[in-house]
């Protein structure tokens, strides 16, 4: 997740400023900085905005991204209009008050991770997050949160808000998961799919898709790839558990903005545990001279699936990219 924050004073900068060396000193990638301020000199730093601020906020309210106000959160909500859609996938937002004593997530605070970021983020400000979900306050289940830890996807999303509210009143919450079919009508089954009467069925993520690409390789191609490759299969970035790469590759740019845009998670391994992966793999000798394994993509997305893992696609290559399907048990 890359954050963007945004103030509009001298003030606002200081907390910008407090939070990244925050961050440098914990080893945690910091925000970048912008301010919206006239006839100021240039704040080593920062980026001036040149445009209004609805400008800015529509311009980095996209996938991957998290946005925070250092003001007041009346121009947060101003700069947001019309830009909120969805609340599986729009931004997180936080406020941070100019004195940053105030941490305030106001838009994705479960499926975005908002309220996460925000606790972590009065951390290094030692201020106080003000956490405004029902569920958090009421110390309640959340159910959008259970499915983002657990890599579900919600298939009804009006089942949230009943779930949620049977949790704020104090009463209990009953789950079935696939194999364990309920003789009675409970609030949420996890399950492909499901006959039994529910307010919300879970559905788990059953694929996993292996990377390989070429140190460098251009963001978009690489997105372009997967997106095709998935299509060609009948599949979904929302059917995808993880992707999986060779460990000296989880960090190339073009994968952690896969990773950010569409919030799949990463997993990365080295060469031994490749070489452990159970089953027969399209073997290239070009690939084990190069990264000292003779296949990265089938392997990865074998590990990355677990006991019981099928290849759906072998190795599929194209410009210096490789990827592969495996289906979770």
């Amino acid at each position: 997740m890359q954050k963007k924050a945004i103030c509009f004073s001298k003030k606002g900068t200081e907390v910008i400023e407090r939070i990244n060396r925050a961050c440098a000193a914990r080893g945690i990638r910091g925000t970048d900085a912008f301010i919206d301020r006239e006839g100021e000199e240039e704040i080593p730093g920062f980026t001036r905005v040149t445009g209004s601020v609805h400008t800015w906020a529509e311009q980095h309210f996209i996938p991957g991204n998290a946005l925070i106000f250092v003001g007041a959160t009346g121009i947060a909500v101003r700069a947001l209009t019309g830009l909120p859609k969805d609340k599986l996938t729009d931004c997180p937002v936080i406020v941070i008050d100019d004195n940053g004593g105030f941490v305030i997530p106001i838009l994705s605070g479960h499926a975005g991770g908002a309220n996460k970021l925000a606790v972590l983020l009065a951390e290094l400000l030692e201020a106080i997050p003000v956490i405004t979900t029902s569920t958090d306050v009421n110390d309640t289940f959340s159910v959008d949160t259970f499915a983002a830890e657990n890599r579900l996807t919600v298939a009804d999303r009006a089942g949230i808000k009943k779930v949620s509210a049977k949790a704020i009143e104090g009463k209990a919450v009953t789950i079935s998961v696939k194999n364990y079919p309920p003789d009675q009508p409970v609030d949420v089954i996890v399950a492909d799919e499901t006959d039994a009467e529910c307010q919300l069925l879970l559905k788990p993520k059953r694929y996993t898709v292996g990377l390989g690409m070429k140190k460098g390789k251009d963001q978009a191609e690489l997105e372009r790839f997967f997106l095709e490759t998935l299509r060609e299969n009948d599949l979904t970035t929302e059917d995808i558990y993880a992707l999986c790469t060779l460990d000296i590759k989880e960090e190339e740019p073009a994968l952690t903005a896969l990773r950010d845009k569409y919030r799949i998670p990463v997993i990365s391994f080295d060469r031994e545990l490749l070489m452990k992966a159970p089953g027969d793999f399209t073997a290239s000798e070009f690939v084990e001279k190069t990264v000292g394994v003779d296949n990265v993509c089938e392997r990865v997305a074998v590990l990355g699936a677990g006991s019981g893992a099928e290849i759906v696609l072998r190795k599929k290559a194209a410009d210096g990219m490789t990827i592969a399907i495996a289906r979770r048990r």
